[in-house]
């Protein structure tokens, strides 16, 4: 057996039409006879085998059999091309797929030689002498093995120097078989660590024609390529300890800075917790640092004197408020606010929502890839502080949203949820599609999908408001204009909402009359807060069409109204007391009088 060390052959088999069956016969016998005295196996020598003519085809990789029965069955089975001779495209498949490591070739920086054995019987159709050049700067050793009427110059021409070595010419396919002893011995070689002096400091390893020096483990081999110096296993930065690392021979071990102790992965560090020493007297929360540790009040106190003790100084934080939208502190006290455009209930926590009518809203958003990831989050926020004003039920206000980029796809239609929790939860696990802006598109489905009944509108003979609104952030990649305006002729009340580098002559071609309360814009999307408020002054209609009238309940007239209704309440309560009063007195006159009878009486 050839036991020079570890090899990954592979045999490159020219089965062009020129070579005759019973002469591809003998190239069969050829690989087995080579294969056959090699010591074959997974962590010892690898075998592949392709053959060529106007292609190339790969018979067993590197990675594929292990025993020589199997190797043997595979040869044997192979069915000649019998066409052209591509050595050329050969030569570059070896090169780019069968000397991979994806098909079994080990690691080049494991220095096991990869040897590539062409065996042809002619003059190659294509160029060689380029792509042997790469094959042999990319570390593949090549013999040329040439058969009969094989040409020289070409032979000599891929094969690796010294020639002499590597360059083969048999007379006849009958004589291969004597040929292959004679090859076998050039690719086994002798022991060159035995027959000569190395001078590896360490360990030789023989290779086919040569040797070279390796080092123990924790050693590096030195430039001189004999000699090894140990390695500082901490230089190179791939240790992992998260403080210091501390070279030993060979090897490393990490170490905590002072207040750290290692932890049980014996690379990462983790603080002395003095907190959890139980003596720190932290009236609110214990921070350890590195050794010690300080107090800390929780948010809404202020830390005392002492360092330890805590006050309130906001009440909002330090008590269970309740404020439905937000709450304002003040000097010992606090009270509850609501958004612009809804009203404190009586309760004095929450906050009117917009309930004066019922509408269908359809909201349109732009997904394109110009959006942005991030910022399609900020954009689903929106939607949802925009839910946050509507009372949603099956027979309230219903919610549909529709995503466009290059196509459009109907998140959920009006019918799909009943309730602001469910819409939002949906909005928060729509995905972002990206790609191009269809705006044109997204409008023409809207008209054509998003408020058919089938979806959930309810019928234009209820009366009930349609109202979409459309979110872009750029330029329409196709025409607005015809779907915009069939959007406004079926009674769909538009609103466009713009960030960034959205055209204002589109938003204003999308938006109902009057296009200054139908429209709005932002210059960039974590500046879009005061978008919702203008969409809440807007959204709820100002009269219904059916049998409701539908008043927004912070229009100054509402406003006013109440106030008139008020104050005649309390003139009324005013004049009825005065009537009491007056009552009473003439009641008392008249005991006072009874009294003065029966006492003259007496």
């Amino acid at each position: 057996k050839c036991r020079t060390g570890p090899l990954d052959i592979v045999f490159v088999i020219d089965s062009s039409r020129s070579v005759r069956p019973f002469e591809f016969e003998t190239m069969r016998r050829f690989m087995m006879d080579i294969i056959s005295n090699l010591d074959v196996g997974p962590n010892a020598t690898r075998v592949g085998v392709i053959q060529y003519s106007s292609q190339v085809q790969n018979i067993f990789s590197l990675k594929t059999f292990f025993t020589l029965a199997d190797m043997e069955r595979a040869i044997n089975s192979i069915i000649p091309l019998a066409q052209g001779t591509m050595t050329g495209l050969a030569i570059q498949y070896a090169m780019n797929v069968a000397f991979t490591t994806q098909e079994g070739a080990r690691p080049l920086h494991k220095r096991i030689p990869r040897i590539a054995i062409i065996v042809t019987d002619g003059r190659p159709q294509d160029r060689v002498t380029e792509v042997a050049t790469q094959a042999r700067n990319a570390g593949i050793e090549i013999y040329a093995v040439g058969i009969q009427r094989a040409d020289m110059n070409s032979l000599r021409a891929m094969a690796s120097p010294p020639l002499e070595e590597h360059v083969f010419l048999v007379e006849s396919f009958e004589l291969i078989q004597q040929f292959a002893k004679q090859f076998q011995d050039k690719l086994c070689g002798v022991d060159m660590c035995v027959e000569r002096e190395h001078g590896c400091q360490h360990s030789c390893v023989s290779t086919p024609g040569s040797f070279y020096c390796e080092c123990n483990p924790g050693y590096r081999l030195n430039v001189d390529g004999k000699t090894c110096s140990p390695i500082d296993a901490c230089a190179d930065g791939r240790h992992g300890c998260q403080h210091h690392c501390v070279s030993v021979r060979g090897s490393y071990s990490c170490r905590c800075r002072a207040g750290y102790y290692l932890s049980q992965n014996k690379r990462s560090c983790t603080m002395i917790d003095y907190c959890s020493f139980g003596n720190h007297s932290c009236q609110h929360e214990c921070v350890s640092i590195p050794n010690g540790h300080y107090c800390r009040c929780r948010s809404g106190f202020t830390l005392q004197p002492d360092s330890k003790s805590c006050r309130a100084t906001d009440l909002c934080n330090g008590v269970d408020h309740g404020c439905e939208f937000k709450c304002v502190s003040t000097e010992g006290s606090y009270h509850c606010v609501c958004p612009e455009g809804q009203q404190l209930q009586a309760d004095g926590k929450t906050c009117s929502k917009c309930g004066a009518g019922h509408v269908d809203l359809v909201m349109v958003i732009d997904g394109s890839k110009s959006v942005r990831p991030q910022n399609f989050e900020l954009v689903k926020q929106f939607v949802n502080r925009i839910v946050d004003l509507l009372e949603v039920s099956p027979h309230g206000t219903r919610v549909g949203l529709v995503q466009y980029s290059s196509r459009v796809r109907t998140e959920f239609p009006l019918n799909k949820y009943h309730s602001a929790d469910e819409i939002k939860k949906a909005v928060m696990d729509v995905e972002y599609m990206e790609k191009g802006t269809m705006t044109g598109l997204a409008l023409k489905h809207m008209v054509e999908h998003s408020f058919s009944e089938l979806e959930g509108a309810r019928p234009l003979s209820h009366n009930i408001p349609r109202i979409g609104l459309v979110f872009t952030d750029g330029r329409s990649q196709d025409d607005i204009s015809e779907w915009a305006r069939r959007a406004k002729e079926s009674g769909i009340v538009m609103f466009a909402v713009g960030v960034g580098k959205a055209v204002e002559e589109e938003l204003r071609a999308i938006a109902s009359e009057p296009v200054e309360q139908h429209f709005s814009y932002s210059a960039d999307f974590t500046t879009m807060t005061h978008l919702v408020e203008n969409f809440s002054l807007n959204i709820c209609p100002e009269e219904g069409k059916g049998e409701t009238e539908i008043r927004s309940p912070c229009e100054c007239e509402a406003l006013v109204q109440f106030q008139t209704n008020t104050v005649a309440i309390l003139q009324s309560l005013t004049e009825k007391n005065i009537l009491w009063a007056r009552s009473l007195a003439q009641m008392t006159a008249r005991l006072e009088d009874l009294e003065k009878q029966i006492a003259n009486k007496k």
